[in-house]
């Protein structure tokens, strides 16, 4: 199923989600980040899913927001769910990032909104807005810091060079490093690998791990009256 730039497809129990602008670098404008927070949407809903998988269409992931967009078309930030619609959007079923090509800019920041990372030994991971003006404002900044040490992370943001894919598996940015054109294989196995786990057991994990600090504090016991800010 195709809508507003992005495809849709059932494998076995994975929803597999492709940005498909190929001609526009699978930029994200309002109608993609429409179409990506439904597809979460559909992920949450239906029993059947277990997992996600997102991608971007012909070798390349995405270069972030669709900076040719039309000024009057809007942000392509949902509210309650953040750029592109994963990056801040309540879920308790895991959604891996199938990286090949280009994911810089906001293409990373929703590659890094994911909590898997498969990328092809060629992609570029890159946030060069040091170089250029704005800063990542889509959770990009926060983010890196907490899934590389600080040093390195901010080597990254503050030159804004980029790295391939066999670096941002060294680094510990990616999760499994593949040829290049098998990044969305090697995730659809991984994801087929998590509905093997139980459905309750990868919800509360992805709760308790995307809970306030002061929830993870508590997590021996459940949330109670007195912790008001799970």
């Amino acid at each position: 199923m195709s809508s507003n730039g992005v495809r849709v497809q059932r494998v076995c129990s994975t929803l597999l989600v492709t940005i498909d602008r190929p001609q526009a670098g699978n930029s994200v404008n309002t109608a993609v980040a429409a179409a990506l927070a439904a597809a979460l949407d559909e992920l949450e809903a239906d029993t059947e899913l277990r997992a996600g998988v997102v991608t971007g269409a012909k070798g390349t992931f995405s270069v972030g927001t669709d900076l040719g967009a039309s000024p009057k078309s809007g942000s392509p930030v949902i509210p309650g769910r953040g750029f592109g619609g994963p990056a801040e959007a309540a879920r308790t079923k895991p959604l891996i990032a199938a990286v090949e090509g280009f994911a810089v800019g906001g293409g990373l920041e929703l590659a890094l909104a994911c909590d898997l990372i498969v990328a092809a030994e060629d992609a570029t991971f890159g946030l060069s807005e040091a170089e250029r003006g704005p800063i990542v404002a889509g959770g990009g900044v926060i983010r890196l810091t907490e899934r590389v040490p600080y040093h390195l992370a901010m080597e990254f943001l503050l030159t804004g060079e980029p790295v391939s894919g066999a670096r941002a598996k060294h680094l510990g940015l990616a999760n499994r490093v593949t040829a290049p054109g098998e990044a969305v294989a090697v995730a659809l196995g991984l994801a087929e690998r998590l509905t093997r786990n139980a459905p309750l057991a990868l919800a509360a994990v992805m709760n308790l791990v995307r809970a306030p600090t002061v929830c993870r504090r508590t997590a021996s016991s459940p949330c109670g009256e007195e912790n008001v800010a799970c």
